[in-house]
């Protein structure tokens, strides 16, 4: 998926009311951007870490910067998980994610008590799709989700693991946004609940796929599939 362009790079100063970033850009001058990520953000909203930001022409918004990328260890990281489906989707339908190929793809299909990410489908079989971005490494070369404690995401669990028994193939997907991962585990230290019932959904049935984006100043695309350690 193409990044937005130009792109302004700049120094993070500070994160702070959630979905606020304040930058300072090459002219010493500070400006506040748009923060698209509800999670911790742990180990890349770092004080000193270099960022890119767009800027919207839009005169109707607030804020007309948004935080795009930060450099974490050489890597960019791309916190936007607000563009997590559509690189995901740009996958499905190029055919770079090898367990999914062949499938009509919608996005928010309505399942239970949630709205999950995707539907997929083929005359063969549904699948229920759901995406988390990955942007935590747990160990060096390890990514790890969630980077703090996830209802939601334990509620999706629920809802794949109740969806098997209705006929569809369920499959959580880790989108993993740091260049060094190898591998990915859940983040147990962290919200012990979800690990648990990661294991559980997937010893009844569920996939748990993880695949490692391709970041570059211009562009987000799925790279190679990493292998999950539950």
């Amino acid at each position: 998926m193409n990044l937005p362009q130009p792109l302004l790079e700049g120094v993070l100063v500070r994160r702070y009311q959630r979905f606020l970033t304040e930058v300072r850009l090459p002219d010493g001058s500070l400006v506040t951007a748009h923060t698209p990520n509800t999670g911790s953000m742990k180990q890349c909203a770092v004080p000193g870490y270099r960022v890119l930001i767009s800027r919207s022409s839009n005169p109707a918004r607030k804020l007309a910067h948004t935080l795009e990328l930060i450099e974490v260890g050489g890597h960019w990281v791309d916190t936007h998980t607000q563009r997590s489906n559509r690189v995901v989707e740009e996958g499905l339908q190029q055919g770079l994610i090898t367990e999914l190929k062949g499938f009509q793809v919608r996005r928010e299909y309505p399942f239970g008590a949630s709205r999950m990410d995707f539907l997929l489908e083929n005359d063969r079989e549904k699948v229920l799709l759901e995406v988390k971005n990955v942007t935590l490494c747990c160990t060096p070369r390890l990514a790890c989700f969630p980077d703090a404690v996830t209802l939601r995401g334990q509620k999706h669990l629920h809802e794949l693991h109740a969806a098997l028994a209705q006929g569809y193939r369920a499959v959580i997907f880790f989108l993993v946004q740091r260049g060094e991962a190898q591998a990915f585990t859940p983040a147990d230290a962290i919200d012990p609940a979800y690990g648990r019932l990661l294991r559980e959904a997937c010893a009844a049935g569920v996939e748990a796929l993880a695949y490692r984006t391709r970041v570059t100043t211009r562009e987000n695309r799925i790279g190679e599939r990493l292998p999950v350690v539950l």
